[in-house]
């Protein structure tokens, strides 16, 4: 019998649920470890979707015409030009990413720090990751130059990586690769011949609009795929709804058919009332746009809030550009953490923001870290709010630090940093 592959709980979930729980018994917590954002739905979206509740056959497996027409859209707007019928639709990115990594096959490189899915689901898909380290302030992407060598190494030793992911921005860290670097990977992917994977959830979260997220499909398009979807820029993680665009060139019309063969025996197609909400969402009308650009003031003014505090207790941050994250490394304190609070790793150190403060959040080695790292990341997304209605309210604020629920929060997390600190 063979050996069934590796398979943790995500991370991020699993601490939803610690956190769940000690919620149910009575404790009063502050969830900065999941990656969910807490906002209402968009009443347009939500009447789309209730008005499509009667679609309850299958449909097409790689998503409906609607709904691939809207996404080429999407892209085009952003300048990438996309064929509608090499749009597929999945129940969200992630069971899109994994059967990407099925449909490519070979080993995969990822980032390191990345995002807590990528490294579990090469090895459910029966290959290995070759994790690379990122330039300092460049989140998401291998350094080029080390994932040139990483690769050469490891077809020296008979591996076969095939696969690149990245994330634009990037989860954990909340920066942004610069065009140098996406440049220079796209020039290593095609001395190497490998296949990016672009993982552009977050593209609508970039806090300067002087200085947007840059595909990698803008330098190589021949051999870059990107995925989406209407999670993080909306706020509508329980939709399940994610879309990938495959390269117009022959490798991307001939991994059409395999994707959608691999989706046809997995999730046959994304939920249609699901696909019809998300194909007006991604037409953008104003109503969508506003939502957006909304939520991103509350995003950053919230991210770099908790920041400075970050920052002010004496961890290093690199500047926080994208998202709802934080990557600090509280190096700078291993002493003191050591000499008062016997913590010697990021795993200590979260376990003391848990039990001590009631705070959750990520250690350093979920992504990828050295266990003696002391990295955690912190998400900001879960802080505006318990109610739809206390959420709607920090959405609509002003100054949304001056809200109740986003205030308490704060306290909590600058106590807990002065704690720590000294």
């Amino acid at each position: 019998m063979s050996e069934l592959a590796p398979v943790t709980m995500s991370a991020t979930l699993a601490a939803d649920e610690a956190l769940r729980q000690r919620r149910l018994a009575g404790e009063r917590v502050v969830s900065l470890a999941s990656g969910e954002i807490g906002l209402p739905v968009l009443p347009s979206l939500a009447r789309r979707l209730a008005e499509a509740a009667g679609h309850n056959a299958y449909g097409q497996v790689p998503g409906s015409p609607e709904l691939r027409d809207a996404v080429a859209g999407y892209w085009r707007r952003r300048g990438l030009d996309t064929d509608p019928d090499l749009v597929v639709a999945g129940p969200g990115s992630k069971p899109l990413l994994f059967a990407l990594l099925l449909a490519l096959g070979g080993d995969v490189a990822v980032p390191v720090p990345s995002w807590v899915s990528y490294a579990a689901q090469a090895r459910l898909a029966g290959a290995r990751p070759l994790p690379v380290p990122i330039r300092p302030g460049e989140g998401g992407v291998p350094d080029p130059a080390a994932l040139r060598a990483a690769v050469r190494e490891a077809r020296a030793r008979g591996r076969d990586p095939r696969v690149v992911v990245v994330t634009v921005p990037d989860n954990p860290t909340g920066t942004l690769a610069s065009a140098a670097t996406l440049a220079e990977l796209a020039h290593v992917a095609r001395e190497l011949d490998l296949v990016i994977v672009s993982d552009e959830i977050y593209g609508d979260l970039v806090f300067d609009a002087a200085t947007p997220a840059v595909s990698p499909a803008l330098f190589a398009p021949e051999r870059t795929v990107v995925t989406t979807g209407i999670t993080k820029n909306l706020a509508l993680g329980g939709w399940r709804l994610g879309v990938a665009r495959l390269p117009e060139v022959p490798p991307g019309r001939d991994l059409f058919p395999r994707l959608t063969a691999i989706a046809s025996q997995i999730w046959s197609t994304a939920a249609a009332p699901v696909q019809a909400a998300a194909a007006y969402a991604f037409t953008e009308p104003p109503e969508v746009r506003a939502r957006v650009a909304a939520s991103l003031r509350l995003h950053e003014r919230v991210v770099r809030a908790v920041a400075d505090r970050v920052v002010a207790a004496g961890a290093d941050l690199a500047p926080v550009r994208a998202t709802c994250y934080l990557y600090p490394d509280f190096a700078p304190l291993r002493a003191r953490l050591h000499r008062v609070h016997g913590i010697d790793d990021a795993a200590d150190l979260t376990a003391q923001l848990a039990e001590r403060h009631g705070i959750g959040v990520l250690p350093g080695a979920a992504f990828g870290e050295d266990a003696r790292s002391l990295r955690v990341r912190l998400a900001t997304g879960r802080l505006y709010g318990e109610s739809d209605a206390e959420r709607a309210a920090v959405l609509a604020a002003p100054d949304p630090l001056t809200t109740p629920s986003v205030r308490a929060a704060l306290d909590r997390v600058e106590a807990a940093l002065a704690d720590l600190a000294g």
